[in-house]
C-alpha cells in the first residue's frame, strides 16, 4: 500500500502537471543593486517551478528581520525552530491575489503545529497590506519591506528571487529547503513541501 507521503507527492505532481508552464507571474529584478536603488517596475513573465533542495546541499540559516502591517517588530528569531513559509508579494500583482486563500488555507492547516508563515511584501504601504489581508482574509503577518528592502536582501543571497509571487519553505534551522516561483493554484504543493520539511526532524 502506497504511503501517505507517495500519496501527498503524487497528487503535487498532478497539480504541477496541469499547471504545466504557462502560468505567469509578475516579477521584479532580482539584481541587488537594482533593488535598493528602486527599480522595482520592471516585469517579466515567469513559469510555474517548485525547487526542493536536499538538506546537504542547502545553504546557512537566513536572519530577516522587520515591521509588519500592524506595527509589530518580527524577526528571524520568532521562527526559530519552526518551519518556516515565506511569501514575496504585493497588492497590485495578480497572481498574489489569485494565491492569497490557497497560502491562508495552509497556514489554517497547519497553525496548530511548529510552523510559521510571514509574508514579505515588497512594495505596498502598512495601510494597503492591511486592506489586502482584510479582503483575502489573510490571518498572518507580513513584513512591510518596500523602502529599505533589508528583508528581501537578507534572502536573495540565500536564493534568487526573481518573481513575484515567490513562496520559500525554510527547515527548522532557517534554511532554504524549498521555494516556489509563480502562484500556487492549490494548497496541495505547498502542503506536501512543508509536510515533508516537517518530517525531516520527525
Amino acid at each position: 500500500m502506497p504511503s501517505k507521503k507517495l500519496i501527498r507527492r503524487a497528487a503535487a505532481l498532478a497539480s504541477i502537471v496541469a499547471l504545466g508552464a504557462t502560468l505567469a507571474a509578475c516579477a521584479n529584478d532580482p539584481v541587488a543593486e537594482q533593488y535598493l536603488s528602486g527599480d522595482t517596475k520592471g516585469y517579466i513573465s515567469g513559469e510555474f517551478q517548485v525547487q526542493e533542495i536536499a538538506p546537504d546541499d542547502r545553504g546557512e540559516p537566513v536572519a530577516w528581520s522587520g515591521v509588519t502591517e500592524h506595527g509589530d517588530e518580527l524577526s528571524s528569531d520568532d521562527t526559530s525552530g519552526m518551519v518556516t513559509v515565506v511569501n514575496f508579494w504585493y497588492a497590485d500583482c495578480a497572481p498574489c491575489r489569485t494565491e492569497a486563500p490557497h497560502l491562508e488555507k495552509v497556514w489554517q492547516d497547519h497553525q496548530d503545529g511548529d510552523v510559521a508563515f510571514v509574508g514579505i511584501n515588497i512594495e505596498n504601504e502598512a495601510e494597503t497590506a492591511r486592506a489586502f489581508a482584510e479582503t483575502f482574509g489573510i490571518t498572518y503577518p507580513s513584513l512591510i519591506d518596500g523602502k529599505g528592502g533589508e528583508a528581501k536582501l537578507a534572502f536573495a543571497a540565500a536564493t534568487p528571487l526573481q518573481a513575484t509571487p515567490i513562496t520559500l519553505v525554510l527547515d527548522r534551522e532557517g534554511r532554504v529547503a524549498a521555494r516556489i516561483i509563480s502562484a500556487i493554484d492549490s494548497p496541495s504543493v505547498l502542503n506536501t513541501l512543508v509536510d515533508d520539511v516537517l518530517e525531516e526532524a520527525a
